[in-house]
């Protein structure tokens, strides 16, 4: 736990799910930065998907009632936050259209360079043992380069990462019927806490110098 002199951290999570894998990867991510003692933010990206659409699968219907409570990304949540870790599933081994257009919406931001100088990360989900998760993280983390941000991925940096295997990022194999385990709870946790310690330890380097 951060000391009281430390630096406060502000996280925002931003996610897109539809069946709610990458919901509860979310939640984990949240669960265990709160508990490093980020003051954390859990925003969902909007849906653009047709309510046909979302209706013709239960999960997805159900996921969507489900986090009704969860406030939608805004680019403010982006001025807000030190570091924020975006989640979203493999859709041909690229990030979901939903987040993608809450990403298209920072130009903005971008353009006045407000996005830079914060540490970024993220998280996925596929449905099968290869199903695009390390080239959707690599695509996500492209934007972060362009963002000026400073990557923070987990890499193998705990023991833990050797059972869930992928350095890039938490991911879960696995759609509604294979719901987060403990190997993904773990892998969350091991990436929320290092995201809050490399954006505590910025903060106070930056506050020392000027």
């Amino acid at each position: 736990m951060p000391q009281s002199s430390d630096p406060a951290v502000r996280l925002a999570v931003v996610y897109y799910s539809s069946t709610g894998t990458v919901t509860a990867l979310a939640k984990a991510v949240a669960n265990a930065a709160e508990k490093a003692g980020a003051d954390v933010r859990l925003r969902k990206a909007a849906e653009l998907a047709p309510q046909a659409a979302v209706d013709s699968n239960p999960a997805w219907a159900e996921n969507l009632r489900a986090t009704a409570d969860i406030a939608e990304a805004s680019p403010e949540d982006m001025l807000w936050a030190d570091a924020v870790i975006f989640g979203s599933p493999t859709r041909y081994g690229n990030v979901a259209s939903q987040l993608k257009q809450f990403i298209d919406t920072l130009g903005g931001l971008w353009q006045q360079g407000k996005l830079a100088d914060k540490v970024y990360s993220g998280f996925t989900a596929s449905a099968t043992k290869h199903g695009g998760q390390e080239s959707t993280l690599l695509a996500l983390y492209n934007t972060i380069h362009h963002f000026g941000g400073i990557l923070v991925a987990p890499g193998y940096t705990d023991p833990a990462k050797f059972a869930d295997g992928n350095p890039y990022g938490t991911s879960h194999v696995g759609g509604p019927e294979t719901p987060l385990d403990d190997e993904g709870r773990t892998a969350a946790g091991v990436q929320a806490r290092r995201v809050v310690k490399f954006t505590r330890a910025l903060k106070a380097g930056l506050a020392a110098t000027g």
